[in-house]
């Protein structure tokens, strides 16, 4: 028997793919959530050209819970105003994450004011489920929640890595003090939970690596929907094409995009879309062969991924990234690391290499650039690995982890077939005298050439 699930969820996380997934499963009992919109009129900003359309009612219309229907959301408007204004006034990543911890507790307060109304099973999302998971468990109700990146414990290791490394970077290092209190936090939501739904097997190895209920963890991959699709295209003349979606900054991995685009000069041009507030004159440095685009809308981004011949994300510490599934939908090789938390399989769509490693990178990219017959193969397979992980098998994966726990059963994870199962620092590199052997040399050639 299918449960009755009650879904919270704070901003518009992978397109409200879960609680779309669980009205079409005949599931979703109620949606809550900060700000979305659910009239005609988003149809219509949607239409105005983009050069006369504020950014930010851009950016609200597409936060629009499609196939949800409106009278099962509940939304907090002034709730999720004030919290992105306050989100935008944090002056260090210490004061951002007791922004969200506070949020978080507030968002969780409204929603059980508002009552678990015929739910049999909670859905939150970790950082702001606690006091829900909570009282949904003193209920009777079967607790869920998506852990949507690494732990605590391991992010700040990463970043206190990164931060020492890239001093010029105006690194989020949590003080000692804010650390401590999110560890117990996220560790409080892991009591509260009945089932814990990693995105990938990075997240779920981390749990596990700080002592967490890694037993009640189970991965499940995501999926996007056919938005991101693009027709298959011969491969172009002239300089690779390398794009990255996401923040820029040191948890994306972003100086290593740099660094290879500084090493690529005249071979490669990239781009790198997403909120970017890096320090002057660490863009002043920055190669004329990269662009820094900024925030760009969701509505806007396929336009880049079909200027794009690669897809490049050297992240640091994932969950798993959405940019990666959009990426194999649009039919682009993925160079990115075990860390980004994705289902590629290295030397068939793409290429993993260790984190914070650009000599790997660029030797990666230089593959792709000398043999465009390959990079068209792995294109292919893209988007064939894209149709294992749309948002229909993301829904049959999440909904058939659901219905287990519901009934008392721990389901099998779905880990992505291939991938690599690597420890949170990513796999040790194979060395050849000290130095990352080519990558043709460690990765067998696909047996179609």
């Amino acid at each position: 028997m299918m449960p009755r699930v009650l879904v919270a969820q704070i901003g518009a996380r992978m397109h409200y793919a879960v609680p779309r997934i669980l009205q079409e499963a005949g599931a979703l009992e109620r949606f809550f959530t900060d700000i979305c919109v659910t009239g005609d009129w988003a149809d219509t900003v949607a239409a105005l050209p983009p050069d006369i359309t504020p950014p930010t009612l851009r950016r609200l219309a597409m936060r629009r819970p499609t196939a949800v229907p409106a009278a099962k959301i509940t939304s907090f408007p002034l709730f999720g105003l004030t919290f992105g204004f306050r989100r935008t006034r944090a002056r260090n990543a210490g004061e951002a994450a007791r922004m969200y911890l506070d949020g978080g507790r507030s968002f969780c307060r409204r929603v059980l004011r508002c009552g678990l109304g015929g739910a049999s099973m909670v859905y939150a999302f970790d950082g702001a489920a606690l006091e829900l998971l909570r009282e949904a468990r003193r209920a009777g109700l079967t607790t869920v929640l998506e852990q949507t990146i690494a732990s605590v414990q391991l992010q700040d290791r990463l970043m206190i890595e990164q931060a020492g490394r890239f001093p010029d970077w105006e690194a989020r290092v949590l003080d000692r003090k804010t650390a401590a209190a999110l560890c117990a936090h996220e560790r409080a939501e892991w009591e509260a939970a009945d089932l814990i739904v990693c995105g990938s097997e990075f997240v779920r190895q981390s749990v596990a690596d700080c002592g967490g209920p890694v037993e009640r963890c189970v991965v499940v991959p995501y999926g996007v929907d056919d938005r991101f699709m693009l027709p298959a295209r011969d491969p172009r003349q002239g300089p690779l094409r390398v794009l990255s979606v996401g923040e820029v900054g040191l948890r994306k991995g972003s100086p290593h995009v740099i660094e290879a685009a500084r090493r690529l000069a005249g071979r490669a041009e990239f781009r790198m879309a997403g909120p970017c507030a890096l320090p002057a004159p660490v863009v002043a440095d920055t190669s004329p062969n990269l662009q820094i685009l900024g925030p760009v809308p969701r509505g806007d981004i396929l336009r880049h991924y079909a200027w794009a011949d690669v897809f490049l994300l050297p992240s640091i510490c994932e969950g798993s990234a959405t940019a990666v599934y959009e990426a194999l939908a649009a039919g682009l090789p993925v160079v990115c690391t075990p860390n980004t938390g994705s289902v590629v399989q290295d030397g068939v769509q793409g290429f993993i290499v260790p984190p914070g490693d650009p000599d790997a990178i660029v030797t990666a990219l230089e593959t792709l650039a000398d043999d465009p017959a390959w990079r068209r193969d792995m294109a292919e397979r893209a988007r064939l690995r894209f149709r294992e992980y749309d948002v229909d098998a993301y829904g049959m994966r999440l909904v058939a982890a659901l219905h287990a726990a519901a009934n008392g059963l721990m389901p099998a994870s779905s880990s992505a077939a291939g991938a690599p199962a690597a420890g949170p620092d990513g796999p040790s590199p194979s060395r050849k005298g000290g130095a990352h052997p080519d990558v043709k040399d460690r990765i067998p050639m696909p047996a179609s050439r």
